[in-house]
C-alpha cells in the first residue's frame, strides 16, 4: 500500500533476535541439562571458539596506549581504513585505496547504511533480495520506506540463485540486488563461475551489487571463497563484511563497506554520495580503540588460527549433515560447505501437533532445551536453520535430543 506521499509503504519484517527471544521464553525452567544454542550465529559462546590472542593483545595495547579515547571520523580512522583494504585485496585482482573503505559498527549498520541511503536518493526504488536470505535486509528496507523483491535459491542445486526469477522482477527502478556468500543461512559457498554470472545479470540490468560476505573464507569444501568485488570490472560491487564470524568476536561490532569499483562508475553515483552524507548525519562509528588495533590483529594473526576454525566447522558440518539425515521428519538437502548454519526441511505429515516450523522450534525449547531458528525467519516457511558452530560434543547432544523431540512427535504407524 501507499502512505500519504503515493510511497510504498512496506511492512515490517520480523527479526532473527525477536524470534530467539520468544524461543527463550518457552524454555522449561525445571529442565536441569544444559541449554544449546543453536539458532543464533555467535559461536563465541562455545569455547572452543575463542578469538586468538594476538587480537586480544592487540586490543589492550591500543587502550594502554591512550592515544585513541577520541571521536572517530565518520569513515573511520585512516590505519584501520587501510589495513582493511590491504587484506581485502589480497584477494582481488586489483588493489584497493583507503579511500574504499568506510568503516561501521558490525556489518548491521553496513546494511543500514546502504538501504537508507538508496531510499534517499531514489524514494520509488527498489532491491533484489535473495530467499531464504538475512531477514535484517527486511526490517531496516521496512524502516527506510524501500521497497524489496525477493528472488529464490534453489535448495536442489546447493542454493545457486534462479537467474530467471531474478531478471523477471526487475524493472526500471531496481537500483541493486544482494548477494550473500558463504550463504547465511543456507550454509553454501558459490563458484568463481556463478558469481561472475551474477556480475553479468547486474550488468545487463544496470544496477549495482551489494555482496555480503560476513562469512569470508569460512569455508570448509570443494568450493573456495571468492570476493565478489573480483567482478566489479563487470558491475559496481559494495562488499559488506566485519571481522565478527572470521575472528569469533561478534560483539566487537567492527565492520565495513567496501566499494570495490576499479572503473569508477559508482563512486560518484547518488547513492555513494547518499551513502556518506548517511555516516556524517550520524555521529555513530566502532570504538576507536578497536578501530586503531586493527593493523595489529591482521598482521599478527597467524594462519594456524584460521585453520584451526575451518577444521572445527569441517568436522561439525559433517556430523549435522549426518546425524540430521537419520531423522527420517527432517531433509537436508545440501551439506554446508561454509558459513555456519545448514536449512533442513521438514515434513509436517509425518508428525503429530507440529503445524509449523514455529511451533516446532517452540515445542523443540520446551521439551529439550535446544534453541533452532525457524525457516519463516529466513524466508522459508516449514523450514529450519540450524548453527553447527559449536564444539563436537555439544553439537552430537543436541541432535540427539532433536532425534528423540522427532520421534516423541512422529505419526504413529
Amino acid at each position: 500500500m501507499e502512505n500519504g506521499n503515493g510511497k510504498l509503504k512496506v511492512a515490517p519484517a520480523i527479526t532473527i533476535r525477536g524470534v530467539i527471544a520468544k524461543i527463550m521464553q518457552n524454555l522449561n525452567k525445571d529442565d536441569q541439562r544444559q541449554i544449546i544454542p543453536l539458532g543464533n550465529g555467535d559461536p563465541s559462546a562455545f569455547p572452543c571458539f575463542r578469538t586468538t590472542l594476538s587480537a586480544e593483545d592487540a586490543i589492550v595495547d591500543s587502550v594502554r596506549s591512550g592515544k585513541f579515547n577520541c571521536y572517530s571520523p565518520s569513515v573511520g580512522i585512516l590505519q584501520a581504513r587501510r589495513a582493511i583494504a590491504d587484506y581485502l585485496s589480497n584477494d582481488l585482482p586489483y588493489k584497493l585505496s583507503p579511500d574504499d573503505v568506510y568503516l561501521t559498527i558490525g556489518c548491521t549498520q553496513a546494511i543500514e547504511v546502504v538501504l537508507t541511503a538508496i531510499s534517499l536518493s531514489n524514494p520509488v526504488a527498489n532491491i533484489l533480495l535473495p530467499r531464504p536470505g538475512y531477514p535484517f535486509y527486511e526490517t531496516w528496507a521496512a524502516f527506510s520506506n524501500l521497497e524489496v523483491r525477493h528472488y529464490d535459491l534453489l535448495p536442489g542445486q546447493s542454493w545457486e540463485v534462479d537467474f530467471e526469477d531474478l531478471e523477471a522482477l526487475a524493472d526500471q527502478n531496481t537500483v541493486g540486488m544482494v548477494i550473500i556468500n558463504p550463504g547465511n543461512p543456507c550454509g553454501n559457498v558459490y563458484t568463481s563461475q556463478h558469481l561472475k554470472k551474477f556480475a553479468e545479470m547486474a550488468r545487463k540490468l544496470g544496477i549495482f551489487v551489494i555482496a555480503d560476505e560476513v562469512y569470508d573464507h569460512l569455508t570448509f569444501a570443494n568450493t573456495p571463497f571468492v570476493p565478489m568485488g573480483t567482478f566489479g570490472s563487470i558491475a559496481p560491487v559494495l562488499t559488506l563484511g566485519s571481522m565478527s564470524k572470521r575472528w569469533i568476536v561478534p560483539g566487537w561490532r567492527l565492520g565495513w563497506m567496501v566499494t570495490c569499483d576499479p572503473n569508477g562508475k559508482f563512486q560518484n553515483s547518488m547513492i555513494m554520495k547518499s551513502i556518506i552524507e548517511c555516516l556524517e548525519i550520524s555521529s555513530e562509528a566502532p570504538p576507536t580503540f578497536i578501530q586503531a588495533a586493527i593493523p595489529q590483529i591482521i598482521e599478527n594473526t597467524k594462519e594456524a588460527f584460521f585453520f584451526k576454525v575451518v577444521e572445527i566447522l569441517r568436522v561439525a558440518a559433517n556430523i549435522c549433515f549426518d546425524k540430521l539425515n537419520e531423522i527420517p521428519c527432517i531433509s537436508c538437502p545440501c551439506k554446508p560447505e561454509g558459513c555456519m548454519f545448514v536449512m533442513v526441511k521438514l515434513n509436517l505429515l509425518m508428525m503429530d501437533d507440529i503445524s509449523d516450523d514455529v511451533e516446532f522450534s517452540l515445542k523443540l525449547a520446551k521439551e529439550e532445551s535446544v534453541i533452532v531458528l525457524p525457516g519463516v525467519t529466513v524466508g522459508l516457511k516449514n523450514w529450519l536453520r540450524i548453527l553447527f558452530a559449536c564444539d563436537h560434543s555439544t553439537l552430537e547432544d543436541a541432535l540427539r535430543r532433536i532425534k528423540a523431540f522427532c520421534e516423541r512427535h512422529a505419526k504413529k504407524q
